[in-house]
């Protein structure tokens, strides 16, 4: 099957009909009609749609390789820097569609996948691993425009630096190895944290630096395997209304835990196991960084437009822009658009390819990126609040402008360029992004996207070749190195 339709997408979710819990209840029936997944899983597959618009089909698709049907770009492996440009400018494309507020739109977990697959040389001639599964799972994923939740993170049982988990005392808490069969390998405990959780096809699961051997793993499976289960966070998606919730009703991605009760990942599913040296090695080594970062800061590029557009539209509307205080904070976020876009160029400019032909956007730009959003990205919420001040609780609902109280609605709220209800519907929209539950969460994403934030400093300090400016001073001043 070559690049899917939306109407493909929703079918596909609704019949795996797999194990997901909300409120202490299992979802039965369709999913993309239940009330916390409607507004999201329409949302996805207008991203799909978008696949199949004429105008931008040559910054959406390429040829695949094997079959020479059109397959969605996020899979594409860049050889060049206009490969580079060319999956840039189809992240932008999807995300425009959603303000960059979808954090786990496809094209991030296909470029992990991609990234993957681009280096899958790690694992060749290693114990427990097979490369072979990596790249025949990466083409059926391509030309099968697979969506995937994924989960990195272990359950926050106790943060202590020496703290380990001793399966002879205790029950099972994070996933782990705990059988090795003819058919495969037993999957038992639990992971964080699957952002759309039970609206994918799989779920993609790597271990992550430090693991053990037991904890050492690497593999896809179908979202309704046997035995997998994913447990909801309460719902952000309070009302169906758009006018009420325009962001929340649409794009809120559910967060949930994976449970794997005794999960049989088949041999052909799994790309490593066991092997703890080549779980470091595949992160710290592989092109996951590279392109995924590239992924991302090309999203948060989106994103900041969105939220530029969002601020200066509330100027306009209550005619405050000769205020040299609200000048100065629609500049900041200027000031991070232009960073963040000036990265993401950079990282293009100097790529260069790798031993197997790779294009990989340079890594240390990328890092920056990363590394500033975080900080940022809060602020962008304080200056909303600012500036919105009591605009942003005076808002009444959709159901007020059709009461008969819209007439004194329409008096008292109306704005210097804007009738009241479209002045109203305005300022919902920055409530939603910044003091709704689903606005609160996305400024906790943003600071902890790839990360905690002083690990991510720790890495670009420890990583980044700083001799040669040491160098400059101690010559500078006719001392020895």
């Amino acid at each position: 099957m070559p690049i899917i339709s939306g109407e493909d997408y929703m079918n596909r979710i609704n019949k795996l009909k797999s194990d997901i819990w909300i409120e202490g209840k299992r979802i039965e029936g369709k999913i993309s009609e239940h009330k916390a997944f409607k507004g999201v899983m329409k949302s996805q597959a207008a991203l799909y749609d978008l696949q199949h618009t004429k105008s931008i089909e040559d910054i959406m698709t390429y040829d695949s390789p094997s079959s020479g049907e059109k397959v969605g770009t996020s899979y594409l492996i860049p050889k060049t820097k206009e490969d580079l440009l060319k999956r840039r400018k189809m992240i932008q494309e999807w995300a425009k569609v959603n303000g960059g507020l979808m954090g786990r739109s496809p094209d991030y977990m296909n470029t992990i996948l991609a990234s993957f697959a681009a280096s899958v040389d790690l694992l060749k001639g290693e114990k427990n691993c097979f490369p072979e599964n990596l790249l025949s799972f990466y083409e059926y994923a391509r030309e099968n425009d697979l969506s995937f939740t994924h989960t990195f993170i272990n359950p926050q049982v106790n943060r202590g630096k020496f703290y380990f988990e001793d399966d002879e005392e205790d029950e099972i808490i994070t996933a782990q190895v705990v059988e090795k069969n003819k058919d495969g390998i037993i999957i038992k405990g639990a992971r964080l944290l699957a952002t759309q959780g039970g609206i994918t096809d799989e779920i993609l699961v790597f271990s992550t630096v430090g693991a053990d051997e037991a904890h050492s793993y690497a593999f896809s499976i179908p979202s309704n395997t046997k035995g997998l289960r994913f447990i909801c966070r309460e719902s952000f998606v309070y009302k169906d209304s758009e006018f009420d919730h325009p962001l929340s009703s649409r794009f809120e991605e559910m967060d949930t835990v994976i449970v794997f009760n005794d999960v049989l990942v088949p041999w052909d599913r799994v790309f490593y196991y066991d092997n703890p040296r080549i779980t470091g090695k595949f992160f710290t080594e592989s092109l996951f960084f590279p392109l995924t970062l590239h992924q991302i800061v090309a999203r948060q590029v989106t994103k900041t437009e969105f939220v530029l557009g969002i601020v200066q539209s509330l100027v306009d509307t209550i005619n405050i822009g000769e205020y040299q205080h609200v000048q100065d904070k629609v500049s900041e976020i200027i000031l991070a658009r232009e960073t963040m876009k000036a990265f993401l160029i950079a990282s293009e400019h100097q790529a260069k390819q790798d031993v197997n032909g790779t294009m990989v956007p340079d890594l240390n730009t990328l890092y920056a990126a990363i590394n500033t959003f975080p900080k940022i990205y809060p602020r962008f919420s304080e200056i909303i609040q600012s500036l919105g001040a009591s605009g942003l609780v005076s808002i009444p609902t959709e159901k007020d402008f059709k009461s008969e109280i819209k007439g004194e609605l329409d008096l008292y709220l109306r704005a210097a360029t804007k009738k009241a209800e479209d002045r109203v519907k305005l300022f919902r929209l920055a409530w939603d992004l910044s003091m709704s539950a689903f606005g609160t969460r996305q400024t906790l994403y943003e600071r902890f996207f790839f990360g905690d934030p002083i690990r991510l400093s720790q890495s670009l300090y420890m990583n980044y070749k700083k001799d040669k400016y040491v160098e400059n001073v101690h010559r500078f001043l006719n001392m020895e190195s």
